[in-house]
């Protein structure tokens, strides 16, 4: 099975007229921002104290928690992007920790069952919405600790057997993740393992 990283939900494009693509104010002094080209793109530049203002995607991860033939997966809450519809446990990096404790974090907050990260099993760019452009490491991960159940942002969790049938999912990239990775078994690349396991669930 070939690797796919790339995932469209909607197909970008970049334009000048884009509000929703650039700031109308600078985030440093507060002035009004206007766009120029500057190194290859339009960007958000102050009139004032001349910052470039980024619009850059946003780092998250993807955890696929296995336990043999079988793994988890997330119904998510109706507020949420692809409410009702199913995911691995996914989120967010913080702007202060590391994206192997944020991926802890997520499971934690999600699931409620501590995990240790075995290995790094992909990297995919999801274009979600216009204003949503994650790049997402996606982590091996098995569970030390806990007991599954549905908490933050989801309605229900529940394993899952791989048998290549998939409740309605909420992300393309997730379908993919689980085949590639029971279809062909690959090991992924290494994982630091100081950051790699809840400092507060069993030690093991």
């Amino acid at each position: 099975m070939q690797p796919q990283q790339v995932f469209r939900a909607y197909q970008p494009v970049i334009s000048a007229q884009d509000d929703a693509q650039y700031k109308l104010y600078c985030s440093h002094c507060g002035s009004p921002c206007i766009r120029e080209v500057v190194e290859g793109g339009v960007r958000s530049t102050c009139t004032s104290c001349n910052a470039v203002h980024y619009k850059n995607p946003q780092p998250a991860i993807a955890v696929l928690i296995t336990d043999g033939n079988r793994f988890v997966l997330g119904k998510r809450i109706s507020k949420s992007l692809g409410h009702g519809q199913w995911c691995l446990p996914c989120g967010y990096v913080e702007y202060h920790e590391d994206y192997l404790s944020a991926a802890v974090r997520e499971v934690k907050e999600e699931t409620t069952l501590d995990i240790r990260v075995q290995s790094i099993i992909s990297v995919v760019t999801n274009y979600l919405s216009p204003n949503i452009h994650s790049l997402v490491t996606v982590l091996l991960a098995e569970v030390i600790g806990g007991e599954l159940q549905a908490a933050d942002g989801m309605e229900e969790v529940a394993w899952f057997p791989y048998t290549g049938e998939f409740p309605e999912m909420a992300f393309e990239a997730d379908t993919h993740i689980i085949s590639r990775y029971f279809e062909t078994d690959l090991p992924g690349a290494p994982v630091d393992q100081r950051f790699a396991k809840n400092q507060l669930a069993l030690n093991t």
